[in-house]
């Protein structure tokens, strides 16, 4: 095993609302079929290999109209992350046209507990999403995936709606690619299901993102590691059996 430095930063501390989501959602993952598990699985073990080679880990997350499930996904991606320690991970989201983050998916968004600003009224707003003490605000509006502001090579894409899916077969610089499809919740528009289904497709992807991040923390059983965290405090221990140099950072 080569050595590289990995450093675990738990100075940033996502919200209480958040955090209390997270660890609803992650008592849910026995509810995740066992195919699409292994779906997850394999985003899990890009992760896990971009961190062992010490490379940026970047996710770019797409649908056609970059408007609800793209960027669900991409902030879930940065949630997990966050909630289990992993870090050297970039989300992005695109879609195959530009339109607008649409307000229903903004709104179940901060019932998740993401604390999202921006004008709903602009025809492609720009929100600012926080989820935290010490973490950055991730800015989100509709834009295609090859866009400047996302990353245009050693990046992996994922796929989140059939229809980006059949229509990129090739997205130009992506090194991976995941097809990680979900029922898309505008079918629910102006309907008295509107908000639940909403919370649900959120929900589902919450889930599954956090699935897909825990796994990528079960590195090579030869490191022997353990992360052990107290959600009201968290305790970082850690066993080497490898020469590999670990800085914990708690919180405070």
């Amino acid at each position: 095993m080569p050595e590289w430095p990995m450093t675990f930063i738990f100075n940033m501390k996502i919200n209480e609302k958040l955090q209390a989501y997270c660890t609803v959602l992650e008592s849910e993952f026995s509810v995740i079929p066992e195919t699409r598990k292994q779906e997850l699985a394999e985003l899990g073990d890009y992760i896990s290999k971009k961190r062992k080679a010490g490379e940026e880990t970047k996710l770019t997350v797409i649908c056609t109209h970059n408007s609800r499930r793209s960027h669900i996904g991409q902030l879930w991606l940065a949630a997990a992350a966050i909630y289990y320690g992993v870090n050297g991970v970039s989300t992005y989201s695109g879609g195959t046209e530009a339109t607008a983050f649409n307000p229903r998916a903004v709104a179940a968004m901060r019932r998740a507990g993401f604390v999202i600003s921006g004008d709903d009224m602009k025809s492609n707003p720009h929100y600012e999403a926080s989820m935290g003490e010490g973490v950055d605000e991730i800015t989100l509006f509709s834009k295609k995936y090859d866009d400047p502001a996302n990353p245009q090579q050693g990046f992996a894409a994922i796929m989140v709606c059939s229809d980006a899916d059949e229509a990129c077969p090739f997205i130009p610089g992506a090194e991976k690619r995941f097809a990680i499809r979900y029922d898309d919740p505008k079918a629910s528009d102006g309907t008295p299901a509107e908000a639940a289904t909403y919370d649900e497709r959120c929900r589902q992807i919450g889930r599954e993102m956090l699935f897909a991040m825990r796994h990528a923390t079960k590195w090579d059983s030869s490191l022997m590691m353990t992360l052990n965290f107290e959600r009201r405090g968290p305790v970082c221990s850690l066993e080497k059996t490898a020469k590999i140099n670990y800085t914990c950072v708690h919180f405070s």
